[in-house]
């Protein structure tokens, strides 16, 4: 008899993530810990395709579409040995669509914090992926708070994924304005930078912040370095 395959809401949303966590905010967001020294990845590798790095200076990411990932967010636990090989872990990048409901882009900003959570108490080296949504998510037009800052450390080292989120003048206007958000209220040192770096949208933070950039997976490929 196969075993039937169970859904998150099964349980109450993985409770068991969060047994060790703090949180942030009337949300109650699970808090990622600054870490105690920032290292830099030398490569990032969407999880997907995570047998072809190298463990020992790859962080693994999730800027892919969201059901590559989908094991990642039912069972976490299953994927921690695995993923604890390798350098870093950068938090899930879920999708947040701009017409997105407000429910659900909280819903899967606690997600990205909890995993990352669990993961950082058992040892991983983590580091928080931030995204946004609208303008919802990065000020506080709707709710008193910036949901998608909530649980982030500031002034330490964070990611963030341009790759499919700049396509449309309109993609450009909220990322750009979510980063701007972003940079003010978290302060971070670091920022890398999974796929483009547009001078329309960077520049004019490029003397204040230092960003590391890494070409999306399509491009290493194209370039064969993978």
């Amino acid at each position: 008899m196969s075993k039937r395959k169970y859904n998150i809401i099964d349980d109450g949303f993985h409770p068991e993530l969060v047994e060790r966590a703090f949180f942030d905010g009337i949300l109650e967001i699970p808090i990622i810990k600054p870490p105690q020294e920032i290292i830099i990845p030398k490569s990032l590798t969407p999880l997907s395709k995570r047998k072809y790095a190298n463990t020992f200076d790859t962080a693994i990411c999730e800027y892919e579409h969201d059901y590559h990932f989908a094991e990642l967010i039912y069972n976490p636990e299953s994927m921690y040995e695995e993923l604890s090989h390798y350098s870093a872990f950068i938090t899930p990048d879920s999708s947040l669509y701009i017409d997105m409901p407000l429910c659900l882009q909280i819903a899967n900003s606690y997600f990205n914090r909890a995993i990352g959570a669990y993961f950082q108490s058992k040892g991983i080296y983590v580091i928080p992926n931030i995204r946004w949504g609208d303008e919802r998510t990065f000020t506080k037009c709707e709710l008193p708070e910036k949901i998608a800052f909530l649980g982030a450390p500031k002034h330490s080292i964070v990611s963030i994924g341009t790759y499919g989120c700049i396509r449309t003048s309109q993609d450009k206007y909220y990322f750009k304005s979510g980063l701007d958000a972003m940079l003010q209220e978290l302060e971070p040192k670091i920022v890398l930078v999974y796929g483009r770096m547009p001078d329309s949208i960077f520049q004019e933070y490029s003397n204040d912040t230092k960003f590391v950039q890494y070409d999306d997976w399509i491009t290493r490929k194209k370039k064969g370095d993978y």
